[in-house]
């Protein structure tokens, strides 16, 4: 399976390759700046996996059958927030 990247995700290609995937990016793809839609139909057409931080994209994927990972912000807090927990274990969160 190879990825497709969406655009605010292009600077993570060498990191992916890095872990063995294959990668393209949506403006590798001649798709920078175009509608939801049509990534998510080139995604589908190509077989790509699409990798994005939008949920209209995600949500179009879901409604394709698209293969896709959605990245929110909320999965970026609880991964930051275990990673701080796991290297600084004796620190305390305040209440807010």
């Amino acid at each position: 399976m190879r990825i497709l990247l969406d655009e605010m995700y292009a600077g993570l290609k060498e990191y992916f390759e890095t872990l063995g995937w294959k990668v393209i990016t949506v403006q590798e793809a001649g798709l920078q700046g175009s509608k939801d839609r049509e990534v998510v139909e080139y995604a589908k057409k190509h077989n790509l996996l699409l990798v994005t931080c939008d949920q209209k994209p995600a949500d179009l994927a879901k409604l394709l059958d698209v293969k896709h990972v959605l990245i929110s912000n909320a999965l970026i807090a609880k991964i930051a927030d275990e990673k701080i927990r796991e290297k600084y274990p004796d620190l305390k969160r305040e209440d807010p």
